[in-house]
């Protein structure tokens, strides 16, 4: 596919027709479908460079095609904006837990949904251009240009999120974060995202960690820092 494909998995026709119209304009090249289950065949066969995904969809729901889009290796490493009506604060943790890479509610503002993507774009080239070196510290050992972490010499399996927030406070141990630093910092910046969505990360990522949870630091009424 050529560069800057846009899966739109999307069922109401209206916002089919603005996407395609306005992506095409931005110089994206957009695909759009209506069913999860095409959503899902679309992104295997077609392997767009990012996929805007609903969530109330016929078939198969939003939530169920991106955990299965992240846990196909084949698909995985595809970023996700999760564009959605639900945007209660317990809608967007989920989708987020589920390995979503980004969240924004409906109604949007195609030009903020743009600037979204060629965020995210921008994310996926650093992370591809990265050499094949191997980054440790404590327990953990690091191999970014192939997305892997190790613990005590075991492979550690985490979500994308999960992965690019212990990464980050890792080559930064030592220094204090906020949460807003946080997310900008693993996402980008002007990525509208509740507080509470970075503590579940981290509740997820020290469950992980298991013994070598407290490798994390809680940094109270400031956010975190990892341990030097």
């Amino acid at each position: 596919m050529p560069k800057n494909c846009v899966l739109i998995v999307e069922d109401e026709e209206d916002i089919q027709t603005l996407l395609i119209y306005n992506l095409s304009k931005a110089g994206f090249v957009p695909i759009a479908v209506e069913s999860g289950e095409e959503g899902l065949q679309s992104a295997l066969e077609k392997r767009p460079d990012v996929i805007v995904l609903d969530l109330m969809l016929p078939g198969m729901d939003g939530l169920s095609v991106c955990r299965a889009l992240k846990s196909n290796d084949k698909t995985s490493d595809i970023p996700i904006i999760i564009a959605s009506a639900r945007g209660e604060e317990s809608d967007i943790i989920t989708g987020l837990e589920m390995g979503a890479d980004d969240y924004i509610t409906k109604p949007f503002s195609p030009k903020v949904l743009i600037a979204r993507i060629k965020a995210l774009l921008r994310r996926s080239d650093r992370q591809s251009s990265e050499q094949d070196s191997v980054f440790r510290i404590h327990e953990l050992e690091f191999e970014p240009s192939r997305f892997e972490v190790r613990l005590a010499g075991s492979d550690l399996t985490l979500t994308s999120n999960q992965y690019r927030l212990l990464y980050f406070l890792s080559l930064n141990a030592g220094r204090v974060f906020t949460r807003y630093q946080i997310v900008n910092a693993v996402r980008g910046e002007d990525y509208i995202v509740t507080e509470r969505a970075i503590d579940v990360q981290i509740v997820g990522l020290r469950k992980k960690l298991g013994q070598y949870s407290d490798y994390i630091e809680t940094i109270r009424g400031i956010g975190y820092r990892f341990k030097g």
